[in-house]
């Protein structure tokens, strides 16, 4: 079977190293910006960010509805911070003209962690990574409020989920891309490959 091919939303956040990340993975990565670059990828990530920024970028860059309607297609997407926000169907306290792509049935807070100077790091437990706990690194990260009744709570941190998976859909609250850690990218590049493998069956 040939690598699959995972993009990276590259409007704003750690593109870079979420790049190497999902190289480390077994995944030939590529950045994403437009339309045509969306059509070529079996799977994208959503980095961290400002959500309401990358909102008005995906706009501005014509990427918005295509990478909806691909999501709603049933494209593997990986959002981390500020990219499960994204992927919210709710968002608790939008700013002005906010816009999320959706996918995950679910409720978040903005900056629900604290500001930036209250950034931290903790072991998370995520349901489906074996071995020692996810360093996660939290900076100005939300959380998820509340679910429906079709998504998986992965992880919680502190009595708040910070990690859940709707389908092909997948997010967490913080930054494994900052630790050296690729095994959630790992898990991601795994839900890739299997969503091929059902496209070709």
């Amino acid at each position: 079977m040939t690598t699959p091919v995972v993009g990276v939303l590259a409007l704003q956040g750690d593109v870079r190293e979420h790049l190497i990340a999902l190289a480390a993975a077994d995944a030939v990565a590529r950045p994403v910006r437009r339309p045509e670059e969306l059509a070529e990828v079996d799977g994208l990530v959503i980095p961290g960010g400002e959500s309401t920024t990358i909102s008005k970028l995906a706009i501005l860059f014509g990427v918005m509805e295509p990478l909806r309607a691909r999501v709603r297609d049933g494209m593997p997407v990986y959002g981390t911070c500020a990219g499960m926000i994204m992927l919210a169907d709710k968002i608790l306290d939008p700013r002005s003209g906010q816009e999320t792509i959706g996918g995950i049935d679910m409720i978040v807070r903005r900056n629900a962690f604290g500001r930036q100077n209250e950034s931290f790091e903790a072991a998370v437990d995520v349901r489906g990574v074996e071995g020692d706990p996810v360093e996660g690194v939290f900076i100005r990260a939300p959380w998820v409020e509340s679910v429906g009744a079709e998504t998986e709570v992965l992880a919680e941190h502190d009595g708040h989920i910070v990690a859940v998976r709707q389908g092909n859909a997948l997010a967490t609250s913080f930054h494994p891309e900052l630790t050296g850690d690729h095994r959630l990218h790992a898990l991601f590049v795994e839900m890739v490959r299997g969503n091929r493998t059902a496209d070709a069956l």
